[in-house]
């Protein structure tokens, strides 16, 4: 439980230097972002994965805290990279086909 505290704090930390979100974010914007945008679409699969196994097999709950502040860490971490390098890439309906 003190690793998924940790990354909490750390995703506060991230999220007091950004602007508040008002547009979907797009994965992508710099090559760092759209890496750490790749690590986070990882972290959700395995996250919907040991979701699925909790619903058949014992799984430490704390394991399941953990992986889903670590999709949300990464998913502001890459916010983050971006704002240092020419903003997110955000959703514009219509626009980003």
């Amino acid at each position: 439980p003190s690793q998924a505290e940790w990354l909490e704090t750390q995703i506060d930390d991230l999220n007091d230097a950004l602007a508040p979100l008002r547009s979907f974010i797009l994965p992508g914007g710099s090559e760092a972002a759209a890496r750490v945008h790749i690590a986070r679409a990882t972290a959700r699969r395995a996250e919907r994965a040991a979701t699925a196994l909790a619903e058949h097999e014992p799984v430490n709950p704390a394991a399941l805290a953990y992986i889903n502040r670590l999709s949300d860490y990464l998913f502001v971490l890459a916010r983050a990279v971006n704002a240092g390098n020419g903003g997110d890439v955000l959703w514009v309906p219509g626009q980003n086909r």
